[in-house]
């Protein structure tokens, strides 16, 4: 069996057996005394093993509650990894937002034609609460409206590769203070492109579009580097 082999080899016989919860679509997982006699594994490893799995976000445990299998995602393991990556090297996540960019850009033309009427409906009401935003006194910045915008543009991928890295991506960006308060002058020229970039989005010019997200995700090169001493504190 493909599942058993690829699990198997080197790796952990409890993923294998979440794998093959998931597949039956079940949710609820054995005990760990019941796991130590279905794995035939002792107590301390499972319990090893749980807790790279919980990292992972393939399971939540709960006590009086138990093990219950979670919908899978890229995105935790993303955070924990490239998290410590950028710990270590500050500068790698400046070559993290390098990959995110190229994977907007290689999915862009995937990925917009699959919105909806609704998802052009919120863009447009995420510049609109943006641009309030910055128009406020005091500024508010809209960093929520932000992640938002990207996000829902990938929405409809249906690609949890894709998503997780680009929901890991806003994640990390918050963690290292991108989301702090960036010069007035640069948070207008950001959202005047996410103005285009909608525009074009609606209007099916998603070439335009392509382009402009292109000089938009170039901005961040621009922004200064953030105190990551306190990075995850």
């Amino acid at each position: 069996m493909i599942t058993k082999r690829i699990f198997t080899n080197g790796r952990s016989e409890l993923l294998c057996y979440l794998a093959g919860l998931a597949k039956n679509g079940e949710t609820r997982v054995a005990s760990i005394s019941e796991l130590s006699s279905i794995l035939n594994t002792s107590t301390a490893s499972l319990r090893e093993q749980l807790e790279v799995a919980r990292i992972m976000g393939l399971v939540e445990i709960k006590p009086h509650k138990g093990i219950t299998l979670q919908e899978y995602s890229l995105r935790p393991a993303i955070q924990q990894s490239v998290g410590y990556a950028i710990s270590v090297n500050p500068d790698d996540f400046y070559t993290f937002s390098d990959l995110r960019n190229h994977i907007e850009a290689a999915y862009w033309n995937q990925a917009v034609p699959l919105l909806s009427s609704d998802d052009h409906h919120k863009l447009t009401g995420l510049v609109e609460q943006a641009k309030e935003k910055l128009a406020s006194h005091p500024i508010q910045i809209p960093q929520d409206e932000h992640r938002q915008l990207h996000l829902t543009i990938y929405s409809r991928l249906n690609n949890p590769f894709v998503n997780g890295i680009l929901e890991a991506f806003w994640d990390l960006y918050d963690a290292v203070g991108f989301s702090m308060y960036a010069d007035f002058t640069y948070l207008q020229n950001v959202w005047n492109y996410h103005d285009r970039i909608v525009k074009a989005i609606i209007e099916g010019e998603y070439s335009t579009g392509y382009q402009v997200l292109i000089e938009h995700n170039s901005l961040i090169r621009t922004r200064t580097k953030s105190n990551y001493n306190q990075l995850f504190e």
